[in-house]
């Protein structure tokens, strides 16, 4: 049986840096999963392959449920020789503006990419899981979410939510030796952080500088790994100090 990770969202940024740390640190086969960029998706393979690892890409819109389950559907059909043991749940989108002005589709789009589209992800990968009695499932939340950022409500109520969905989930499943933790990232060089005045927020930062991601990268790849395996439930910070 091949064992396979699903990275969502990892066509490019936090996702991509994931996609490649997994690639190097294990024998698992790399699943890139895209929404609309293929040819990002199509780099990262590239970068994984050219360290020596082996995978494919995959296209679904994780918020739109048919989506998702026609894609693992379909995936499953055609590889009854490989297990998806490992699931990181990056994918996720900011609208940033301040709450009392924000549209109704800001709030929904911002939710439901996070939320929804854990819950339609996770749900598809965790009976196969269940099944085999082994998984490994991160969460990618966010400082928003543990202490909030004004001028980001949806994405702090959206990261919150994962975050206690972490802690439950993490209890029903652990007998099962199926472990889901968080990693909840604060200022990290990305797409995200683009177009953030690093300069004067790094003032806030007590090691004065944004994170790569990479270094969020390590701490992914340690939390799939056997030397994690009684850590479940965890939301493990990191953020240069700034939440402690």
């Amino acid at each position: 049986m091949i064992h396979c990770a699903l990275i969502t969202g990892a066509s490019r940024g936090l996702g991509r840096a994931i996609s490649k740390q997994i690639a190097q640190d294990t024998n698992l086969y790399i699943i890139v999963n895209y929404s609309s960029n293929k040819e990002a998706a199509e780099q990262t393979l590239k970068e994984i392959e050219e360290i020596g690892g082996k995978g494919e890409i995959m296209q679904f819109n994780v918020e739109d449920k048919a989506s998702v389950d026609k894609a693992l559907g379909n995936w499953f059909v055609k590889n009854e020789d490989k297990f998806i043991s490992v699931l990181v749940n990056n994918a996720g989108i900011t609208r940033d503006g301040l709450f009392m002005w924000m549209p109704e589709k800001d709030w929904d789009d911002v939710i439901n990419v996070s939320n929804k589209g854990m819950f339609n992800v996770t749900q598809k990968l965790i009976q196969p899981m269940l099944r085999k009695r082994y998984g490994r499932i991160v969460n990618i939340a966010s400082l928003s979410g543990l202490k909030g950022v004004p001028g980001q409500t949806n994405y702090s109520a959206a990261k919150g939510a994962m975050i206690g969905a972490t802690k439950a989930l993490a209890q029903e499943v652990a007998k099962r030796k199926i472990t889901v933790n968080a990693v909840a990232p604060g200022f990290i060089k990305s797409d995200m952080t683009h177009g953030l005045d690093e300069d004067e927020l790094k003032k806030l930062v007590p090691m004065e500088r944004f994170g790569n991601p990479e270094e969020v990268a390590y701490l992914v790849s340690f939390l799939i790994s056997d030397k994690a395996a009684y850590i479940t439930g965890e939301i493990i910070n990191i953020n240069g100090g700034i939440y402690s």
